[in-house]
């Protein structure tokens, strides 16, 4: 057993993708939009305007509590959240704070060798954005487009003991919000951003120890490695009898270091009271019966299902539900195939799936649809084409979005299987290839290989490989 074990919880801030923000009718993505040109007299906070809630916000936050496993509560209040800082221009952030709109649930990683690790969620609630500083040639400048932008904040208990499953809880996460389609969780554009609170203990104690605070930390690796470093100077700090100080840390992804930022603040700090200028949000028994009608087949379960239904192996199974695109394209080609679901999988996670990363779109997206893909194997299988041409004909049905076998007949791409044609290719290579069949003859059978080659150039890929083998070993001996 270790000397120290790490205990970890995550505050997670997820930008929803709704068109307006969470107030008022400005843009809500303004990624790539001038500074300043998606703001108004609400999210700007100038005196005497009112706000208005969004409602699709409360539907997009419904949906993420129960996929989440949480108690969506029948009714939740709306905070301040006071603080002064140059980008809030209100001077207080609305939030919520002892009344959330979801309680408790969790969320389960799949560990190595089936082990599933529960982590569990302590709170969901939605709040706004604040503004963006950046410093350029020693100004600092405010950037007001993100003010007002829909987050929902979910803190998880402190269950997480390593750097490793902090990373799998994002990776997890981030696949369930793309899943769900509430947000793109893009992390370098702050769709999702990570506040990781770290403190350490002795193994086997189960008390609390003072924790400091991660910010600013903009991918995955950058959380596992942030977290990681301060595991390891808490562990040095304690070793040297050192105290640990409950400290908000900056980490500097160049630098690989972290920094001070300030003493962690406390919630008394926040001075929170009730937001006197918005209703409280009811959500009764029928408005959630119908956000919940939406809810999908959740990545896990599908997982799970793939794997029990379609005899999946686990690695492709996670990858097939890495995103429910590329998950709806396999079950939709599943069904038009018929035939072997590993077969199906290999030729999908290999050649389809290097095809959307190229042209960099959603699987529903290519031209080369779930049914192309289905009648191409079953060529494939039929014999009609060999693999090779098989493979091929994705790329020309995705260029040109004809039907494949109206390219095979058009182009006349069909295998060759007659016995004679073959044998007679193959007799060209060998009769012109004296000094390869010698060396072939004197042991170096490797050869076979490159007489196959030169007889599928001959017949323009079309000969059926297995046969040309056969016909070229025999000539050959």
């Amino acid at each position: 057993m270790p000397k120290y074990e790490a205990i970890i919880g995550l505050e997670t801030h997820i930008q929803l993708n709704t068109i307006t923000k969470i107030f008022c009718a400005c843009k809500a993505d303004s990624w790539e939009d001038p500074p300043n040109t998606n703001i108004c007299p609400v999210c700007t906070g100038l005196p005497g305007v009112l706000p208005v809630l969004n409602k699709a916000v409360v539907q997009k936050a419904v949906l993420l509590a129960a996929a989440m496993h949480a108690e969506v509560q029948p009714l939740s209040y709306f905070d301040r959240k006071n603080y002064f800082y140059p980008d809030l221009p209100k001077g207080y952030q609305i939030s919520q704070y002892d009344m959330p709109l979801a309680r408790r649930g969790y969320l389960d990683l799949p560990m190595s060798a089936g082990y599933i690790r529960r982590i569990n969620i302590q709170k969901l609630h939605i709040e706004e954005d604040a503004g963006k500083t950046k410093n350029m040639d020693g100004l600092r400048l405010i950037d007001f487009n993100r003010c007002g932008v829909p987050l929902i904040e979910m803190v998880t208990a402190p269950d997480l003991r390593s750097s490793d499953e902090a990373a799998q809880y994002i990776i997890r996460l981030r696949q369930l919000l793309r899943w769900l389609d509430v947000s793109e969780a893009n992390m370098e554009k702050g769709h999702l951003r990570i506040d990781a609170n770290v403190s350490i203990r002795h193994s086997g104690t189960d008390h609390f120890n003072p924790k400091t605070e991660i910010k600013n930390v903009n991918s995955i690796v950058a959380v596992r490695d942030a977290i990681q470093t301060e595991i390891e100077r808490q562990i040095r700090e304690v070793d040297a009898g050192n105290r640990i100080e409950a400290w908000t840390l900056e980490w500097d992804e160049d630098s690989a270091k972290l920094n001070l930022m300030r003493t962690k603040e406390t919630e008394a700090d926040y001075r929170y009271f009730r937001e006197p200028d918005l209703l409280p949000i009811q959500i009764d028994a029928a408005w959630q019966d119908a956000i919940l009608a939406e809810l999908p087949e959740l990545p896990l379960d599908r997982r799970a299902r793939f794997i029990d239904q379609y005899g999946l192996p686990e690695y492709d199974a996670d990858i097939l539900t890495g995103e429910r695109s590329l998950s709806d394209y396999f079950e939709s080609a599943a069904a038009a195939y018929g035939g072997d679901p590993k077969r199906l999988s290999n030729w999908l996670m290999n050649d389809v799936l290097r095809m959307i990363n190229e042209l960099d779109v959603p699987a529903g997206d290519l031209r080369l649809t779930p049914a192309h893909l289905a009648e191409i194997l079953i060529m494939v299988d039929a014999g009609t084409l060999n693999t090779s041409t098989g493979k091929s004909l994705l790329d020309t049905v995705q260029k040109t979005g004809r039907a494949p076998g109206e390219i095979v007949q058009v182009e006349g791409l069909s295998q060759v299987s007659d016995e004679d044609a073959i044998r007679s290719i193959c007799s060209q290579v060998v009769s012109e290839n004296p000094q390869q069949v010698e060396t072939y003859r004197s042991g170096k059978t490797g050869l076979i290989g490159w007489f196959i080659g030169q007889a599928m150039k001959k017949s323009g890929g079309k000969a059926d490989p297995q046969l040309v083998r056969k016909i070229l070993e025999e000539l050959l001996s």
